[in-house]
């Protein structure tokens, strides 16, 4: 291990020790001081959301400064808007016909995995939404993106502290590595994990054994069916992923459209900026693009469409917003297939509705399971078939699916990070907000009377029962005697013994060696008189026994009184029968 990776788990540990020190501060905060606190930091990173996008940009080399000051204006204005009216403290909600209340507890201290592709705009939204439910947050950078967010956070800590937000309420580490992330996730200060980044980050973030949110690829197909408007279904679909050059996870990557309306859609893709590659450069591209892992080419993520074409030896016009490759199925044989973060889109052609619905699955199969997909329709009841059917858990209707999966476009709540479900191996389906970082203590008065259990009988104890067999007063009720065999005397029993050997060419016992009938009776009737002897004297009573309690018994030579309603466990069962240490009462008798 370097040092750097010592130092790096280092400052996590004691980030996370300073954290847990100011959430016990956080936590009892008024819902007036959180709220004062959480304003104070939305409208203090608003002045500064070009500065941040360009330094985001410059020091990551991914996206476009204009689309990164509407994300940093999406995560600090949207965001605290649709946060700002949360009740996140004390009492939150009464249900009066039920008789329940319902009261906020902070999960506790946060570890913020924050990504390169949208560094700032996810530090913003993870300490909006942390500080909201009074959680602490320690934020660990990705390499490549530390400056920008080291300086998004300091100045959101300035603003917090201003209005009050105790020191170390807000912690971000300087010097990162794998080993000093992995050791705040693990650290026991920390209570839960919000985790945006590679699949890799994200298996670790729910390996680290604490709660975690992560989040899954995208990979989102846009359907295009055949009663949709087919010049805005190509443009929302260019603006989705020419959008920021690709980098959200939720941006468009395929393109699913009906054979009807194939030529129209074609021709306004060619209109709108998107440039159709032929069979050779989608060869070429694919080549560069994709990685043996069918991973993306880190050296395109975040890269405009006419840049990868030039880094491809592909000439196209200077406007195109998207390169589109026309693709026949779907996996490992078609490289192109797989989440891009870039500028370039499939493109497949289906008959109808109905092979645009097997289609959409295929795609999110590979790589998007849970998380969001577009249909462009005017038609209803398609529109229905697709939310019921389709493994995404956004499924935005004729909007771009970059814009309208975080709620810029749509109705669903304003989020950076995006649940996949169970689809995706998810704890949550959801948009991540503060309700997802608070715990919910539950106050609950009774509505209906408890019922009185039936009187069970009581079992008596060893005296009485002694005493009952002793004084001849009535005995406990007995079950039916079971049936006995019909009796047989010892010397015929001998005789039959023999006989069944000699068939076996065995000889029988001499009757020096064999013992006489009267000594089987005489060794009957000891052993019968050694174990009633036993039962004269049984132990206390039980209801419930166990194989310890049989080994007690054994050891110290004494017998178990049970009845028809003492539990006994099975071992104890075997072993107890075997040795012959149970006294039973009601069946069989005792004298049984």
């Amino acid at each position: 291990m370097s040092d750097q990776d010592l130092a790096s788990i280092a400052e996590a540990r004691a980030l996370a020790r300073r954290a847990k020190l100011a959430q016990a501060t956080l936590a009892e905060f008024s819902q007036d001081q959180i709220d004062r606190i959480v304003e104070a930091m939305a409208m203090a990173v608003v002045p500064h959301a070009e500065a941040l996008a360009r330094l985001a940009v410059e020091e990551t080399t991914f996206g476009v400064v204009s689309d990164k000051i509407q994300k940093n204006l999406f995560a600090s204005q949207r965001v605290f808007e649709f946060i700002k009216p949360m009740k996140t403290v004390g009492v939150i909600n009464r249900i009066d016909d039920r008789k329940i209340i319902e009261i906020a507890e902070p999960f506790g201290v946060v570890a913020a995995i924050i990504p390169s592709t949208n560094p700032t705009s996810t530090a913003i939204y993870k300490i909006l939404i942390a500080i909201k439910a009074r959680c602490a947050v320690v934020m660990t950078p990705h390499p490549s993106a530390a400056r920008c967010i080291t300086q998004t956070a300091d100045l959101m800590n300035e603003a917090g502290r201003r209005a009050g937000l105790p020191d170390g309420a807000i912690g971000w580490m300087t010097t990162v590595t794998l080993e000093g992330t992995q050791a705040l996730m693990k650290a026991r200060e920390v209570a839960v994990i919000l985790a945006t980044g590679g699949m890799g980050l994200v298996r670790a973030a729910y390996s680290a054994g604490k709660p975690a949110y992560g989040v899954g690829p995208g990979n989102a197909p846009c359907y295009i069916e055949s009663s949709a408007d087919v010049r805005k279904a190509a443009n929302d679909i260019l603006t989705g992923k020419a959008f920021d050059h690709g980098v959200l996870c939720s941006s468009p990557n395929s393109v699913v459209v009906d054979q009807a309306v194939e030529a129209e859609a074609r021709r306004q893709f060619k209109d709108q900026g998107g440039y159709f590659l032929s069979s050779a450069e989608a060869e070429t591209l694919a080549r560069q693009l994709v990685t043996p892992q069918r991973l993306p080419n880190p050296a395109f993520v975040g890269k405009s469409a006419v840049y990868i074409a030039e880094q491809c030896g592909i000439a196209v016009p200077a406007g195109t917003r998207a390169l589109i490759a026309e693709l026949t199925g779907v996996g490992r044989d078609f490289p192109l297939s797989i989440e891009k973060l870039c500028p370039v889109l499939s493109y497949y052609v289906v008959e109808d509705w109905r092979d645009a619905c097997e289609r959409c699955k295929q795609i999110l199969k590979y790589g998007g399971m849970g998380h969001t997909m577009s249909i462009h329709s005017q038609n209803d009841a398609v529109i229905l078939a697709f939310g019921l059917h389709k493994p995404a858990y956004r499924i935005c209707v004729n909007t771009p699916t970059t814009h309208g999966s975080i709620g810029l476009t749509t109705g669903l709540d304003p989020a950076m990070t995006l649940g996949c479900g169970g689809f995706g191996g998810n704890i949550t389906s959801d948009n991540i907000s503060p309700k997802h970082l608070l715990n919910i203590k539950r106050v609950a008065y009774e509505l209906r009377p408890a019922m009185a259990s039936p009187q069970v009988p009581r079992v008596p104890n060893v005296p009485e029962v002694l005493g009952v067999l002793t004084s001849g007063a009535p005995a406990l009720p007995k079950a039916p005697a079971r049936p006995q065999p019909d009796a047989i005397s010892a010397d015929a029993l001998t005789s039959r013994i023999d006989q069944f050997l000699a068939t076996r060419g065995l000889a029988p016992a001499s009757a020096a060696t064999r013992p006489e009938a009267g000594e089987l009776r005489r060794d009957l009737a000891e052993a019968a008189s050694s174990r009633e002897g036993r039962l004269q004297a049984p132990a206390v009573a039980e209801k419930f026994v166990c194989e310890d309690d049989v080994r007690l018994a054994i050891k110290q030579g004494r017998t178990l009184l049970i009845g028809e309603r003492t539990i006994v466990t099975p071992a104890a069962r075997d072993a107890g029968e075997a040795a012959k240490v149970f006294v039973q009462v009601g069946w069989p008798s005792v004298n049984s």
